[in-house]
Formats: structure tokens, sequence, C-alpha cells
């Protein structure tokens, strides 16, 4: 496991303080692109992917993983540097890691209850580009009025957040190269007709 073992944040507590308030601020102000700096990515991770596990995940997060981004070196490193148990089934995770290239299908995440919706999963939904793709409009809390995102994702992605019935709901974070937008379950989306390549 030792040759697997890669370097984290080079200063651990300051750069884990940072990055929880870049998430903090992605998720109350919906679709403003947060950045890290100098943080490593890890494997198949993108640097934003990873900086959000150094700094959300521990020993009480429960982490599930895409299969195409479940490897040697990604259990070993989270292991390591997170001390986050991964588990085999989704409905198992406290959080979840998807590779939006392959997997964007977030029915079988716990979206919590009326009475406990804090109990919910966080999906880190890693994609390609933050702009780029199909252009949505976003209103709610955090946003004044509305702000269009374009992202590379599918209508049946949008559909399936719109089915889970608030305040039950799947808060993301959806990640590219160094890049971190939130998306809290409180933020509604509705399509538009312009798209962006």
């Amino acid at each position: 496991m030792d040759s697997l073992l890669l370097p984290a944040f080079e200063e651990p507590i300051h750069a884990a303080q940072q990055v929880f308030r870049h998430a903090l601020k992605a998720l109350s102000e919906p679709g403003l692109i947060q950045t890290v700096a100098d943080v490593p990515g890890l494997d198949r991770l993108a640097p934003a992917t990873y900086a959000l596990c150094l700094s959300l995940l521990d020993s009480d997060t429960p982490l599930w993983l895409s299969p195409s981004l479940d490897t040697s070196s990604v259990r070993a490193n989270l292991s390591f540097h997170c001390g986050c148990p991964i588990v085999d089934q989704p409905q198992q995770a406290a959080f979840a890691i998807l590779d939006g290239r392959q997997d964007t299908d977030i029915s079988a995440f716990n979206t919590g209850s009326d009475r406990d919706p804090h109990l919910s999963c966080t999906v880190l939904l890693q994609l390609d580009s933050l702009d780029t793709g199909t252009a949505t409009l976003w209103r709610g809390p955090g946003i004044l009025d509305k702000r269009t995102m374009c992202l590379p994702l599918s209508s049946d992605f949008w559909a399936q957040r719109e089915r889970q019935p608030f305040p039950q709901g799947i808060d993301l974070f959806l990640t590219a190269d160094s890049r971190i937008v939130g998306l809290p379950r409180s933020t509604k989306i509705s399509p538009t007709i312009q798209k962006v390549i």
C-alpha cells in the first residue's frame, strides 16, 4: 500500500480550511464557480474532486465510488488521508463520487427524510467542463434573479433531480479540473433552448 500513497495537501490544516470555505461558498451561491489552488489530482480524480475529499471526508462519512474511479490508488489514498470507509452499496453512502463521463445516476442515493433531510447523501459529480453543454437556468436561495449554467449533463439527470421532493434531496458539488460549483437541493433548474459548444 505504501507504494500507492501520494502527497495530499502541502499544508493540511490551512488548505483543508480554505477548501472548506470554497465548498460553503459554492453551496451558498449556487452556480458561482470556485477555484482551488495548489492541489494535486489523484489518479482519475480531478484536483477539485480530491480537494473536496480531503476537506469533507473522515471516518464518519462512508463513501461510494463510481466503478470507473474506484482504483487501488484512489482507495489507498482516500483511506490513508481521509480515513473514510468505502462502501459497496450507494444507499449506504454519506458521500459519493460520480464520473460524469459514464455515470450521472443519482437515483439510488439516500435523499434523507422529511424529518431528517440532513441525512441525505452528498454527491461529488466530476465533469469534463463547467461551461460547455446544454444551458440551464438556476433560481433559488443565493442567486439574485437567475443564473445561466452550461453543463455537459443530460435531461435524464435533471429529471432525476426534479423527482426528489424538497426538503428531501441530494446536494451536489460539480467539479472539473480545479473548479467547483455547488448545486444544493433548494436550487430550481429549468431548461433553455441554448446549447454552447
